[in-house]
């Protein structure tokens, strides 16, 4: 079945060609051939060796510098599927992860929150990510939720489940998770498939995918591939992304960069293949340069823009995988001018290019801080973006010959037929301003800022989503005070440290 969004409208953007791509390829091959990678996982350095890697102790009991084969990795590339959908909570087909759909989502795990009311800078708490997960159900146009922040107010050993919780309750919409360990990560699946009606269903119609992460340069930690190996034994969909700092753990230059990153991603599909071949895996990176006055990554540079739409070019078109990435984001600390430039910027380049799974939305400070005012404004420019996307239609009903015939030279067209069957076709926006000086301050003079708060008010005021089943929310009550038992901590989802 050919679902609407397959329909790319406009000409695709392109910045590498099929020769530029098999050259990243060959030099990420190269890495893993020549310097190869340090994997601190006992289980998976015996899976490579025996598959044919060749292995390099090092000074720790568990860890090895593995030399991959090209024939090891290439063999990797052949297995997953080329499209992983994700559903929502109700088991509806949501998100189609091929080709260059493009879904937006949230970030994860911010330690602090911008109010927007006060003007302060705080941790987040267990009432803010409520708050924000219901703001991703009430959006249109943000697609899957992620946790936003990292919650303060609970046992951190218990943050994630916590988190995933509170997705669970206040979204129907699909997740992408993170998790801290194999534990954690186990728990929030039984989470879901309570949701489901259990795991065989949660498999076959998966409402999350893992968000998982090498540590560059070139390593993979005992909890990255553990999680690794634990969606491949499920068989449920994950990435292993790279969030490299271009210029201190990769390389400053975009092709440098691209070429780590692609060879940290192939390097952990490896391992996830060899675990169970065919399970589902989705390709990306974040290659963010840092900015050599500061020292800090630089979330939306140009450069960053401009790699992840390269590696979304070789994950689909060289691999025929699916893609993640990032937009939405920002360096600014406020919700200011140049947050939203910023943060358009990279959602447009991440739409017209195609990448699948984007997320981020709603980040400021690279990430250290998460604000509803530019998620809900970011909400309004995916919006126009999506409508550019769309691109021009054109047949007899389009071209308008009959109604430039009928209103002929010095008329007008607010009365014609043709305008009022197809007006409604025009992207309409709710927050941006497009009226009279007069009106505008008939209603208050309001800035964008003054509307997206209003919204923000009205959204965490009556917004209502639908309610788990009681069974449900139940047994999500049990998995967390099973493991509050596991890691010797309070389970209630109130208690304070």
């Amino acid at each position: 079945m050919i679902r609407p969004e397959d329909k790319f409208a406009i000409n695709p953007l392109n910045y590498l060609s099929r020769e530029d791509m098999q050259t990243i390829h060959s030099a990420a091959m190269q890495v893993l051939e020549e310097e190869g990678v340090e994997v601190y996982h006992e289980k998976a350095v015996k899976m490579l060796s025996e598959a044919g890697a060749f292995i390099e102790k090092n000074d720790s009991e568990e860890g090895a510098r593995v030399y991959i084969p090209t024939h090891l990795a290439e063999w990797a590339l052949d297995q997953p599927p080329t499209r992983v959908t994700l559903y929502d909570r109700e088991g509806e087909a949501s998100l189609y992860l091929e080709r260059r759909n493009a879904y937006y989502g949230t970030g994860s795990d911010c330690p602090y929150l911008l109010d927007g009311f006060t003007g302060e800078r705080r941790a987040f708490e267990y009432e803010d990510v409520e708050d924000a997960v219901r703001l991703v159900d009430s959006l249109d146009n943000i697609d899957f939720a992620m946790s936003m922040g990292l919650i303060s107010d609970v046992d951190k050993q218990l943050s994630y489940q916590h988190e995933f919780a509170l997705m669970l309750r206040h979204t129907t919409k699909p997740h992408v998770i993170t998790a801290g360990d194999r534990a954690s990560l186990k728990d929030q699946a039984e989470m879901a498939a309570a949701v489901r009606g259990g795991m065989e269903e949660l498999k076959r119609k998966p409402i999350f995918a893992l968000y998982d992460e090498p540590t560059s340069p070139l390593m993979h930690s005992f909890e990255a591939v553990d999680k690794l190996l634990y969606m491949a034994e499920n068989s449920l969909p994950t990435n292993y992304s790279p969030g490299m700092m271009a210029g201190s753990t990769g390389p400053i230059t975009m092709a440098g960069a691209m070429t780590q990153a692609n060879a940290e991603i192939i390097s952990g599909l490896v391992i996830h293949q060899l675990k169970n071949p065919g399970a589902p895996f989705i390709y990306g990176a974040g290659t963010s340069p840092v900015d050599m006055n500061s020292m800090q990554p630089t979330y939306s540079a140009p450069e960053a823009v401009v790699s992840q739409a390269g590696l979304t070019e070789i994950g689909r078109e060289l691999y025929e995988l699916p893609t993640w990435g990032f937009a939405g984001c920002s360096s600014s600390k406020l919700a200011d001018s140049q947050a939203v430039y910023e943060a358009s910027n990279y959602m447009m380049m991440a739409g017209v290019t195609g990448t699948n799974l984007i997320h981020d939305v709603g980040y400021l400070e690279s990430g250290m801080t998460f604000s509803f005012d530019l998620l809900v404004m970011c909400d309004e420019i995916i919006g126009q973006i999506r409508r550019m996307m769309d691109g021009i239609r054109i047949d007899e009903e389009y071209l308008a010959l009959d109604a430039i015939g009928r209103v002929g030279p010095g008329g007008h067209y607010l009365g014609d037929e043709h305008t009022f069957n197809h007006f409604k076709e025009n992207w309409q926006p709710e927050l941006t301003d497009r009226d009279t000086f007069e009106n505008w301050q008939e209603r208050g003079s309001t800035s964008m800022l003054d509307r997206t708060r209003g919204k923000i008010e009205d959204i965490l005021e009556n917004h209502e989503t639908e309610k788990l089943s009681a069974e449900a929310d139940k047994k999500i009550d049990a998995i967390i005070a099973e493991a509050a038992k596991r890691e010797k901590v309070s389970s209630d989802e109130r208690a304070r440290k």
